[in-house]
């Protein structure tokens, strides 16, 4: 088996694609890809290259992770989220451009301030919700399956970028045998097992709270069996409602786990989640729990909320009813007598569906004051089709492509 290659053997040119893309620098660096700094000299945009050298692959397994990532991120499309712009091979690697998320993070936040505080952790987490409702509500569910500090980034503007989709899975295969990928401390229990699930993700962000919280990597907290121990990790000026949530993110049971963030979290703090709660005898060293107050906006009255919200529910469920039952299943059985362009069809207004129950969502957490107003964001200039998809199942990896460097885990049987 090939040994990968590395960055001073396999030199790297100034510029790439013909002269558009010119290299600044390294970004981060994993076993298999290394992602630089660079200009798009055509817009004078930054960008950020994914380069992943096929010639120093360990197995075909390994390309098609690579390949895999490129075809996911061309297909997303959310404020949180990396842009996709294009991919390549050129002299023997793959390449991967993307848009560049400026800031911090949250493994170098960190590592610079020893933990973070409340605020910054609540406004993660309300940004991970949006990102997992997106990525988990598409058909299929895209699973990230590595979320941890060094794949978070803080943005100046305080929010959160979910970035380094090396790792992604977007196909659930009822026969098993799913490549294992992630990082040791933020990878669920189930995924040892090679069973990567939406509650996977869940975890993988209630690990990288709790690291930023206390400051420590997850594996060296207290545990009570396989489960980390939550009240004895935060201390005793814990915040009752943050420590139950947190408990339910990180339950080793997947059957028992909080499957939806955004759920969880209204569980755990109500519709107004941002009031401030008790924290019993705060001590310098240790910030607690404190969310931020509600976004400034126009009041608007309750009874009012209430028709509004309920309309907007009624609405969600009419959308559910046509486009994710009546006109699948009818257009389905017609596929039976008149060909595969509408079995096609009924996946296309499954997708109709899913984006439009997104968007009432966010219109319903608007009126209840939940969210802010969205940024408006500017069209990217690329549209790519959707290339085939790769079975990339049936053999054990290890990855540590991501932007910063992590310790990935195997299961000891290959080792």
């Amino acid at each position: 088996m090939a040994e990968p290659a590395q960055p001073d053997r396999d030199p790297l040119p100034e510029t790439l694609r013909e002269g558009r893309y010119r290299l600044l620098g390294v970004i981060g660096s994993g076993a298999q890809a290394h992602t630089y700094d660079a200009v798009d000299t055509r817009t004078n945009h930054a960008v950020a290259i994914k380069r992943f050298s096929v010639r120093g692959a360990r197995s075909w397994k390994d390309v098609e992770l690579a390949e895999r990532e490129a075809r996911v991120l061309s297909e997303l499309s959310h404020p949180n989220l990396p842009k996709y712009i294009e991919h390549f091979e050129e002299d023997g690697a793959l390449y991967l451009v993307m848009e560049k998320v400026e800031g911090q993070t949250l493994a170098q936040l960190k590592r610079s301030a020893g933990s973070l505080g409340a605020p910054e952790l609540y406004r993660f987490l309300s940004d991970a919700a949006e990102i997992l409702g997106y990525l988990h509500g598409r058909a299929p569910a895209v699973i990230h399956r590595d979320i941890k500090p060094h794949n978070v980034i803080r943005r100046p503007d305080g929010s959160f970028a979910l970035v380094d989709f090396g790792s992604v899975r977007d196909r659930l295969r009822s026969e098993g045998g799913s490549t294992v990928v992630g990082t040791f401390g933020y990878m669920a229990p189930e995924q040892f097992q090679g069973r990567a699930l939406p509650a996977s993700d869940v975890y993988g962000v209630g690990a990288t709270v709790i690291a930023c919280l206390t400051g420590e990597e997850p594996e060296n907290l207290p545990h009570k069996g396989l489960a980390i121990d939550v009240k004895k990790a935060l201390g005793s000026h814990r915040d009752p409602a943050f420590t139950g949530l947190l408990e339910r993110l990180l339950d080793p049971d997947p059957d028992r786990r909080a499957s939806n963030l955004d759920r969880a979290l209204t569980e755990a703090f109500g519709s107004a989640r941002y009031r401030e709660p008790a924290r019993a005898r705060p001590e310098p060293e240790q910030r607690a729990w404190a969310p931020p107050p509600a976004s400034p906006g126009a009041p608007i009255g309750p009874l009012l909320v209430v028709i509004v919200t309920l309309s907007l529910l009624v609405a969600r469920l009419a959308t559910f009813g046509l486009f994710r039952v009546a006109l699948p299943v009818l257009l389905t059985l017609l596929a039976l007598f008149f060909g595969g362009s509408l079995k096609k069809a009924a996946s296309r207004c499954i997708e109709v569906g899913l984006a439009g129950e997104d968007g009432l969502r966010r219109a319903s957490r608007r009126v209840r004051g939940i969210d802010p107003p969205p940024k408006r964001r500017k069209r990217g200039r690329y549209r790519v089709a959707p290339s085939r998809v790769y079975d990339t199942e049936g053999e054990e990896v290890e990855d540590e492509r991501d932007y910063g460097k992590g310790r990935t885990s195997r299961p000891a049987r290959d080792r």
